[in-house]
């Protein structure tokens, strides 16, 4: 048999192998979510801090402040960071939570509206981050972390708090699952996002996610995290997922800590984003960031060898069939991967994914190819941008600011 085909049998039939085991694999998530969907209300509940750093006005910001605000948890508080007053979000966040405050019969969550100033290398989310612990205070038991981006569901806190009973995990985490919107980069934006949110599960290998995390604040302090992982990175979850890591700690994910999250974009703007994700893993998690793109060239390349062998003049009919059988196969095995994915997203979100939750399989044959392009481009630049800010990722303990928004 000559040679090129010879290599993409090979090839292609490790590739199958990889594609069942990663269909199984979203078949192990959903079976996590509904489990989780219906297990009891943790009973964990000791006094929080969550800390959400702002900046600008998002599409769901009064919505999702209220979700924040109005937690099944009996005592938590709220502090909301800015990096400078002049910030639409500030004006915003203190006439909201006056009126809470105002309003509210029980002080609970108590909530304090901080503005962090100009950060000096690292990256502003890091920055407000680090102020918001330093307002927490000493009596904070359990330090957790979220996006205003993020619409989490009212028991959201109780269940990413519950896994710190155990004394072996460290981090408790949840992921942001973006619903597509109406634009077609919106769609696109959901499907691959999504394909990394399934990585997630009850093993040893998950990884913390900024938008929906909390530590133990003794753990937070015994790591270093302050004074030597944000210290200086624009990363503030890779590098504690680096911490712990580092220190043989765990980390749990929750299922019902998937938070939605839904956005508009064009195109070139979505590429920018996911390239930036990609950016971040290679300089925080180089490890991780050489397995996805060998990953990624493994499948886009086993494609586009079996393309060539069917272009060939020398291929025999049965051959052809067989080629063309292997590469359905592959294709048929990612597309119902997306449709694992497509049945979370109804089953977590309902109405809110309905309209066009099946972006998450027609979709998914577009992904690998994405893939590849963010880990080329992220190959050649350390430069990322940042809500308006650009940084150059020298080291994972080493951050140039190279311009700031004006606020």
């Amino acid at each position: 048999m000559w040679w090129p085909i010879r290599t993409f049998f090979i090839l292609g039939a490790l590739l199958v192998l990889q594609s069942i085991w990663s269909f199984f694999d979203g078949i192990r998530f959903i079976r996590l979510v509904r489990r989780g969907r219906y297990a009891p209300k943790g009973k964990f509940t000791p006094s929080a801090v969550v800390m959400i750093p702002c900046k600008g006005l998002e599409a769901e910001f009064d919505a999702n402040l209220e979700r924040f605000l109005n937690q099944d948890y009996p005592d938590y508080q709220a502090i909301f960071i800015v990096a400078s007053a002049n910030d639409p979000a500030y004006g915003r966040l203190k006439g909201r939570l006056e009126s809470w405050s105002a309003s509210s019969r029980i002080a609970n969550p108590q909530t304090r509206l901080v503005v962090a100033g100009e950060p000096q290398g690292r990256g502003e989310k890091v920055n407000n981050l680090l102020r918001g612990v330093e307002q927490a205070g000493e009596a904070a038991q359990v330090l957790v972390f979220a996006d205003i981006d993020a619409a989490p569901s009212p028991d959201w806190l109780r269940s990413l708090v519950a896994h710190l009973e155990d004394p072996q995990i460290s981090v408790s985490t949840g992921y942001r699952w973006y619903l597509p919107g109406e634009g077609f980069a919106s769609r696109l934006r959901a499907a691959w996002d999504t394909s990394i949110a399934t990585m997630l599960g009850d093993h040893n290998h998950n990884f913390a996610w900024g938008g929906s995390m909390a530590m133990r604040a003794a753990d937070f302090r015994k790591m270093r995290i302050a004074e030597r992982f944000w210290a200086n990175t624009v990363s503030d979850d890779l590098s504690l997922t680096r911490a712990v890591k580092e220190a043989g700690g765990k980390i749990a994910f929750e299922p019902r800590c998937l938070v939605a999250s839904r956005e508009e974009s064009s195109v070139w703007a979505f590429f920018r984003w996911s390239t930036r994700q990609i950016i971040l893993t290679r300089v925080y998690a180089a490890n991780l960031w050489r397995l996805g793109f060998a990953a990624s060239l493994f499948h886009c390349g086993t494609f586009m060898l079996g393309f060539a062998v069917l272009a060939l003049p020398g291929v025999i009919a049965t051959q052809r069939v067989e080629e063309m059988t292997i590469l359905m196969a592959i294709l048929l095995l990612g597309v119902s991967k997306g449709c694992v994915r497509t049945v979370v997203a109804r089953e977590l979100f309902g109405k809110e994914a309905a309209g066009h939750a099946s972006c998450y399989w027609q979709l998914a044959p577009l992904i690998s190819w994405i893939m590849l392009a963010n880990f080329v481009a992220s190959g050649l630049t350390r430069r990322i941008e940042w809500r308006g800010n650009m940084y150059e990722l020298i080291s994972p303990d080493r951050v140039r600011i190279l311009e700031r928004t004006k606020a």
